[in-house]
Parts: C-alpha cells; structure tokens; sequence
C-alpha cells in the first residue's frame, strides 16, 4: 500500500458541472480493544471484554495507558493515564500490551476496505478514515442509506464506528467525532450554524492549544465568532502548524481552505510460489525449486517493467514452522541467475525437519527497470565488471552495513562534511552542487594536538612535536579561517585557523590553531594536525 501525493480535496476550482464534495468520515472510535477483543475471540461485552482492561506502553516513567474498553473506562481508566495512577482508582485492572504498528496496518487495510462506498480513501490518523463519496450516494439509495449500510459492515466487522458525511473533511470529522450519530451536513445547509454547537475540540487541534481557547472562555465554535479574527490571528500568529493554529482549522471547517488529502492505493507485491507434491528435505532439490522461482519472478517482474531491490523467501515445512531469509539488492534487478547464487549463501544451514512443502518467493521492495541489451550485461558479467553485481556480493558475505561509500556533506567543519550510504544510491540533489576547499588526500579519524615549540604571534608554527618527533616548517600557505556551526554548537566554541606546511624532509600536513589570542574564549590557542597532504 502506498499513499499518493494528489489529492482531489486539493482542488479549489470548480465548474457548473462537478457535482459537490461530499466527505465521508469514520471513526474508530475502540479501534486497538476492538483489535484486542476479536484476537481473543470475545464477543462485545462477553468474557475479558466486559472485565476493566487497559492496552499499556512502557515509556521512561512506567507504563502509561494507551486505550482502555468500557468497563475500564467506567473505573477511571484514561488514555494517557499512567498505569499505577489508574490501579489506585480500579485495583483489579488487568492490562494488556499496546500494538501501535498493528492499528495502523489494520486502519490501512480499512482504508482500502472503505474504497467500496467511494473512488478514494485517505488515512486519518490514528484511528480514523476520510471517503470521497461525491456522486456515488445514488448508487446505495442516498446518503442516508450509504450510512445504513457502512455502519452495518462496521458492525458485522466486530468494529465500533461513528460515521458522517459533509462537504468539507473538517466537517466530517467534527460531527463524526462530537455530533449526533451518522450526521449529514447537506451543501445547502450553513455550516457555521449547523455546527456552532460544538466543541472547539471538534477544530482538530493540539490538546495545549484546546486549553488556551477553554481558558480565554471559548468552549464552542460558534463563539470563536464572537471574537474579532484579527485578535485570534495575534494570539496564534506564531503557530504555523494547522493543528495548532485554529484559524486555518476553522477556514478548512468551513471550505474557505483547501485541506490536502494522500489518497490510499494497493499495491501488489510481485509473488511467484510452489507447492510441491511431496515435501523435500534436500538441498539439490531446494536450489532446483529456487532456479524455477527465480525464472518466475524475473518474468513476473519483466512484466511489470520492474527490478527487485529486496527479495523474501520463504520456506514452509511439513511441521508448520516457516523459514524466511531475506535480500537485499544494491540494484535493482531481475535477473535469475544472480538472485539465485545470492540465495545459495543465505541458505547455508537450513533445516528441512521432516520436509518443505511450500516455497514461496517475494518482492517486497520493486522499482523500475527498463529493458537492457542482454549482451552487454552478459560481458560485464564474465569479465567481472558488474558494479551492481560485485557490490551484492560483498553485501551477502559482509553484511548489509559494511558496504558504504561517503558523499559530500554541507558543512565547512572538516571533519563532518561527509555522510555514508549504500553504494549505488545517487546523492541527495541538494549536494550534487557543493564545492569545497582543497582538502587533504588523508584525515585522521582525529585530530591529534601538537606541541609547538615556536610560532610567531597569530601566524603558523616554525616548529612542532607531533609523535615523538620534532618538525622543521620550511612552507606553508594560509590561512584559511573556519568559523564554528552556530545552529549548534555553544557560543564559547574558538574558530580555527588551517594551515598547509611542508616540513624540511617534503612531508606535507594539514594543521590548524584553535583558537586566537584574545578571543575571550579560552586560555592560549591550541594546535592540531589533522591531515596528511600529498
């Protein structure tokens, strides 16, 4: 599943013809218990479930609580509570561990669920799904009844959801979360009266900012209109986020704002599998059924115009455990060759126990690759001359972080201008245009301080001790100053001054003093070598 970066709520011109937006909001309002609950096979308010039970997170401070069912709701239980802080209030609260990565990959596959009621759909998190669902309505009998049969689904699901439907997914969201159950705001209603009545919590805000209009006496939206907008706008001018600004939430409430949605999309994942006749328990065998997978594959993915970056094999045995061993490709690519002599390391040790049944293989990860002379790539095979190849080698027999190359990073200090990254990825675009200083063939993973027998006042030393042994200076260029990273470092931090000398034996070296005399920074400057120069 991917989410892409065009939404039609973006747009903000219409014509006669468009039919109007009509947004449908759900709610999943017990979305981690309703998880919880069906994974232990409880019905609604049967067994664990009508028990108090609270899902927890451990963080630093002990564990807090992340959602809470009825009953435990009813004894105290809040989200965000600190468990020993509901214990005093409900003793007998039984707990459970939270799975946030499980509620989100569950929302998702709600989201594409939901794409039965309208053309797209888009995540709302954490617990929530917007619905295009302008000019379908007539397809279920109206909107009255498209509700109906969500909340139906929802129900049959085992899932709690409180739904709605207006023109603007601010709208939506308020009256799915603060009004009436499975509201309706049609486009000849006036918004602003419709949903004065709410809470400004319904504004989609953060929590501080929610105190401060409570504070200044602003529980409603209706009564954010009783203030000038020119005072909200000075009270919140610095607060550039939406969530926290709640002006832009009223202006997307009510239309005046086009709100950007990332609409949902399936993606499929190329797969290709066998099932075999008879289990096998041979490694001979396992290379003949991989060889036949990875001809699959490669046509599946030729199909597609695609080449695997990260491939999943999977090895099902007679007795139910499954095997996985995953790959990872510095290229992309579909040749099946290649993939299988980088599997024949990884299947090293396998155990068969009493036979594999099933073998399945997975391209997790794809990206586009053109068609290619066959010859060409076949010469560069042989002759040893396939980058892409030779560096998934080292990969499969190193480890996936021991193969890096460095690339020019944007700061001036020396010693942080590079970054390291997987070999074949092309550099960020921002530093394709950085130009630096001449710098020396080799640093030091340190810079190691030198004791300077003679200098003259701010300038270069004319000898030093760097190892044990003394240097006469008899060339040197420079300086070139290098100011410290303001944005984060403290402000006692001393400049430095480089300097390129060459001793009397036509050794060359990269120094520099830390520091100048009288800067208030420090005592005396000090002196650091910290490249060897060619």
């Amino acid at each position: 599943m991917t989410v892409q970066d065009v939404s039609p709520v973006a747009r903000t011109t219409m014509t006669a013809s468009d039919p109007p937006r009509r947004i449908l909001s759900i709610w999943c309002a017990r979305l981690a218990i309703d998880r919880w609950r069906l994974a232990e096979g409880c019905e609604r308010g049967e067994g664990p479930d009508a028990e108090p039970l609270a899902l927890i997170t451990e963080t630093a401070h002990g564990p807090r609580i992340d959602a809470a069912n009825n009953a435990g709701t009813a004894a105290g239980a809040r989200k965000g509570m600190m468990l020993a802080d509901a214990r005093t209030l409900c003793p007998q609260l039984k707990v459970a561990p939270s799975d946030p990565a499980g509620d989100l990959d569950a929302l998702e596959k709600l989201a594409l669920w939901a794409q039965r009621w309208g053309p797209w759909s888009a995540l709302d998190p954490p617990d929530g799904v917007i619905v295009d669902v302008a000019a379908v309505a007539h397809l279920f009998g109206g909107e009255a009844t498209l509700l109906a049969d969500a909340q139906a689904l929802f129900e049959k699901r085992g899932i709690t959801a409180r739904l709605a439907i207006a023109p603007t997914a601010g709208a939506a969201w308020a009256l799915a979360h603060h009004g009436p159950p499975r509201s309706i705001l049609s486009p000849d209603d006036d918004m602003a009266t419709r949903l004065s009545e709410l809470p400004v919590a319904a504004l989609r805000l953060d929590d501080d900012v929610i105190t401060i209009l409570r504070r200044l006496g602003l529980k409603k939206l209706g009564e954010l209109g009783s203030v000038g907008r020119d005072a909200l706008l000075r009270r919140f001018r610095n607060r550039r986020s939406p969530a926290a600004n709640p002006l832009v939430r009223m202006d997307q409430l009510l239309g005046k704002v086009p709100e950007p949605l990332l609409p949902v999309i399936a993606q499929h994942d190329p797969l290709v599998q066998r099932r075999l006749l008879e289990p096998i328990r041979h490694r001979q065998l396992l290379d003949q059924v991989l060889a036949d997978l990875a001809e699959d594959m490669a046509r599946e993915l030729e199909g597609q115009g695609k080449g695997a970056r990260r491939l999943e094999l999977g090895l099902w045995r007679v007795d139910g455990e499954v095997v996985v061993r995953r790959l990872e490709l510095a290229a992309a690519t579909r040749d099946p060759a290649h993939i299988c002599r980088l599997f024949s390391e990884k299947l090293e040790g396998i155990d068969a126990g009493f036979g594999i049944e099933t073998v399945r293989l997975r391209a997790s990860w794809a990206e586009p690759l053109a068609l290619a002379q066959g010859d060409i790539e076949q010469a560069a095979e042989q002759h040893g001359t396939s980058l892409a190849a030779f560096i998934d080698r080292l990969t499969t027999r190193l480890g996936a972080q021991a193969v890096r190359r460095p690339i020019p990073y944007g700061s001036h200090i020396p010693e942080r201008a590079q970054r390291w990254q997987p070999p074949l990825e092309s550099p960020p675009s921002e530093q394709e245009e950085l130009r630096f200083h001449t710098r020396p063939l080799k640093l030091l993973d340190r810079a190691e301080p030198i004791a300077v027998l003679y200098a003259t006042p701010d300038g270069y030393p004319q000898r030093f001790r760097w190892r044990g042994k003394v240097h006469e200076v008899t060339r040197c260029e420079g300086p070139e100053r290098i100011a410290p990273e303001w944005w984060r470092e403290r402000s006692t931090v001393r400049l430095r001054d480089y300097y390129r000398i060459e001793d009397s034996k036509g050794r060359r070296y990269w120094i520099y003093r830390h520091g100048i005399i009288g800067d208030g920074r420090g005592g005396l400057p000090e002196w650091f070598l910290q490249g060897l120069c060619a």
